[in-house]
């Protein structure tokens, strides 16, 4: 009960903490949907809301380090361990998730981070479009473009943090504000 009164407080109005999948997603978007109606937001910044939530959860399920995936699973199939939420703070929405990532990926997301981050809005934009053209980086399990799709409907730049856990996986954490 007090952790449901703190999160109340503190402007969550859904948070999710454990194995994601696309089953999973969906019926947290339906939740979110329905949160956003009854609090009678915007039907554009419930847009914007729901397209971080939607592009965040999915860098979950397909990067998160710690990953189930069922033998002879479809693509898509995958169950990645992360959190999710989506909260109200200074008057603004925001989308925050995080989930292990391993070491060796933290420095090319950093840095991929950082430039994004640096864009103005009609930089990313144009990075947007050129990214499009352009066949996905290496490794990628979606088109390249979801951390600048959260960057391009974000309100300011998106904050990020690693926190090292001391073996070869580090605590990746993202919030946008919109």
């Amino acid at each position: 009960m007090a952790f449901h009164e703190a999160s109340r407080r503190n402007g969550i109005i859904l948070s999710f903490g454990g194995d994601l999948s696309e089953n999973v997603l969906f019926s947290l978007g339906e939740v979110l949907k329905l949160r956003m109606q009854q609090g009678a937001t915007d039907a554009s910044v419930s847009k914007r809301v729901f397209s971080v939530f939607v592009e965040q959860a999915q860098n979950i399920i397909r990067y998160s380090a710690d990953k189930l995936v069922p033998p002879g699973a479809p693509e898509g199939g995958m169950v990645s361990a992360g959190l999710i939420v989506v909260g109200v703070e200074g008057g603004r929405f925001f989308v925050a998730c995080g989930n292990e990532v391993p070491g060796e990926h933290v420095t090319a997301l950093r840095a991929r981070l950082d430039h994004i981050a640096g864009l103005s809005g009609e930089e990313l934009k144009r990075y947007y479009r050129e990214r499009l053209r352009q066949p996905a980086d290496e490794g990628s399990l979606g088109g390249s473009i979801g951390l600048i799709e959260i960057a391009r409907r974000s309100s300011a730049p998106v904050e990020y943090e690693f926190q090292d856990r001391g073996d070869d996986r580090c605590f990746f954490c993202l919030k946008a504000f919109i």
